[in-house]
This record gives C-alpha cells, sequence and structure tokens, in this order.
C-alpha cells in the first residue's frame, strides 16, 4: 500500500512539473535587458546620431534602455532647451512592463551639441530633427510611439502632423494645442488665484521686461512653480528635476518660449503658435494627458482627445505640468495600458 501511494505521489509531482514547465514563455520579457546583438552595447545604449542642419551637421544624443521589438517609446523633453532628465521618473515604471524608451536630448539641449545660432531654433527644423532620429534607431509604424511633454508636445504634434505615417502611437503630455490659449489660461485662471499682491508684482516685472530680477524667480517659484510646475516643496524637488533645471539652455529656451513658465512671454518665437484647426488631421492613436493643477488647461487636452479621430484622455488629478513625478499613480499606469493597448489592438475596444 506504502509503494503504491509513493508511486502516485512521483506521477503527481511529475504531472505537475510537467504543466509548470509547459507554461509559454516571455520572450520580449526574456530579451528585455540583453544588449549583446546590439550596436550600442559597448555605450549602454548611448549612441550620438548626427542630424544635418541648414547650418551644418550636428550631434544629439540618445540613450536607449531595453528591448521591445513591438513597443519603444522616444521621448522628446520640455523646454526649448531642457533634458531627457525630466524623464527619469519613467526607470521606476517602464522597465517592470518591458517597454522599451529611447532618452533623447534635442539640439541645443545639454547632452547634445550647443550651436549658438537662432536659425536653429524653429519648430520645423525640430521636426525634420526628429525624424533624423526616428531613420537613425529604426524606428517605425510597427513600433514607433512618440511621447512629448510640455514644449515636447508642440514638437509631437507638429511630427504628427506631417509624418504620422511613421507612428503606431502619439502621446501629448501637459501641452495645449495653443500658445494664445495657454497664455489666456495663465492671466485668467491661474493668475488670479496667486496672493493679489503677487500676482501683481509678477505682471509688474513682466510689463517692465524685468525677467532677470531675483525677486521675480523667487515669487514664481514660491508661488507658482510649487503649485503649478511641480507640487512639492522646492526642497523635496527630486535630483532630476533640479539637475534637468540646472541643464537648461537659457539661450533657447527665451528665444522660443520666453523667459517664464507663466505663459509664452516677450518676443519668444511660440507666442502666436496655434495648430487647433489642424487636429482633425491626426488619424494614428492618441492619448492626451492632462492634470488638474497644471499650467495647461485640463479641458483643453480633453477636448485635443476627442478632436483627434482616434484619441484617449488621461486625467491626473493630484498632478500638475510634472505630472510624471507628482501624480504617478494615475500618469504611469493610464500611460502604461494605453501603449499596451494599441500594441494589442485593443485600443478602440476599450474606448
Amino acid at each position: 500500500m506504502k509503494i503504491k501511494l509513493f508511486i502516485c505521489s512521483l506521477l503527481f509531482i511529475q504531472f505537475f512539473s510537467g504543466c509548470k514547465e509547459s507554461k509559454p514563455q516571455d520572450s520580449i520579457k526574456e530579451n528585455y535587458n540583453d544588449y549583446s546583438k546590439s550596436d550600442d552595447q559597448s555605450t549602454g545604449g548611448i549612441k550620438m546620431i548626427p542630424i544635418d542642419t541648414p547650418i551644418g551637421k550636428f550631434n544629439v544624443w540618445t540613450k536607449r534602455v531595453g528591448n521591445n521589438p513591438k513597443i519603444k517609446v522616444l521621448l522628446l523633453h520640455g523646454g526649448p532647451g531642457g533634458t531627457h532628465e525630466f524623464f527619469e521618473s519613467f526607470d521606476g515604471y517602464f522597465p517592470n512592463e518591458s517597454i522599451e524608451y529611447i532618452y533623447y536630448d534635442q539640439l541645443g539641449s545639454y547632452y547634445s551639441d550647443q550651436p549658438n545660432d537662432n536659425r536653429l531654433w524653429t519648430t520645423e527644423r525640430f521636426v525634420e530633427e526628429v525624424e533624423q532620429v526616428r531613420k537613425a534607431l529604426k524606428l517605425d509604424n510597427s513600433n514607433f510611439y512618440l511621447l512629448g511633454q510640455s514644449w515636447g508636445g508642440i514638437l509631437a504634434m507638429e511630427y504628427a502632423l506631417k509624418y504620422q505615417k511613421n507612428l503606431k502611437g502619439l502621446i501629448i503630455s501637459n501641452m495645449m494645442a495653443s500658445a494664445p490659449a495657454y497664455n489666456k489660461y495663465a492671466e485668467e485662471v491661474l493668475g488670479p488665484k496667486l496672493p493679489p499682491a503677487v500676482f501683481s508684482q509678477i505682471k509688474t516685472f513682466e510689463k517692465n521686461k524685468d525677467y532677470t530680477n531675483p525677486k521675480y524667480t523667487e515669487l514664481l517659484f514660491k508661488y507658482y512653480y510649487t503649485e503649478h510646475i511641480l507640487r512639492m516643496p522646492i526642497e523635496k524637488w527630486p535630483e532630476s528635476i533640479n539637475r534637468a533645471f540646472k541643464h537648461l539652455n537659457p539661450n533657447v529656451y527665451v528665444y522660443m518660449q520666453g523667459p517664464s513658465e507663466f505663459g509664452i512671454t516677450g518676443d519668444a518665437t511660440l507666442k502666436n503658435w496655434d495648430i487647433t484647426d489642424q487636429l482633425k488631421t491626426l488619424t494614428v492613436p492618441a492619448l492626451v494627458i492632462g492634470s488638474q493643477y497644471d499650467t495647461m488647461d485640463p479641458k483643453h487636452m480633453e477636448w485635443i482627445s476627442k478632436e483627434v479621430q482616434n484619441g484617449r484622455f488621461l486625467y491626473c488629478p493630484n498632478g500638475s505640468h510634472c505630472s510624471q513625478y507628482d501624480d504617478q499613480e494615475h500618469y504611469f499606469p493610464g500611460l502604461i495600458k494605453f501603449l499596451k493597448d494599441v500594441d494589442s489592438g485593443d485600443f478602440l475596444k476599450s474606448l
């Protein structure tokens, strides 16, 4: 009797062991960290990509994280003149989901070449730069997702308007489709929420174009940036954010955006940028991310998601302009779901 029980036990163990071994393997997850067959293995995923411009050739910095032949997300940072460092929080979320992503410093940014020529700082030239980066990285509409945050959102929208045939998905994070509408929101909605004396001082500094006054910067950081850029006390801002601001190229930033995040001010070249009447031409699957406390109107962001032909809105109720840091509990699950829904073909079914 004992022998029979022993034999039965062995058969039982072998049966369930066999079932366990027959479980399908996730080849993408298994190969996610394998750089052994890549030409960027020796540099840890970093590539300096040559870019042709109207005034000559320069190099831009990129760094690939992970391998996923079906989902590759190129990250377009804000500024203009910012850096990929604004996205370093992605390291805590994308690898666990086997999502490949590519950090990228645009021309003029800290890790790339920084020519001092304002002829380079046009939206049209930046679009062509992104297209050259895409080709160099061999991205196409079977795997290429473009995510732009803030100014990167402007660039992502402009790229999609010209090259959406190359995209698998588009993510517009924390950026409206109209600079005048953004300025109006800052002036009529966010400004009046400041203490009246503070708002008055800020407007006086801007009227006098006294943007370099330390008091002007102090007021913006104390009363505006900690409410609408990143909702944390300054002393608790993540090191990556502080590093990104430290590395900001003021020449590019001021020329295109102006000296402040309180609207696009001064003689900034983006001051009249508006593509609201072109959004209907976008057919690529699109995720639009808006946040309650953002410098951008979340209702406008929701409108964009309905104006494009194939859009979805992701709302971050606790987030500000950098909701990838201050509302991660909504930002990343919604973003990851979008990427996986598009990849699986379930995007339309889930609307």
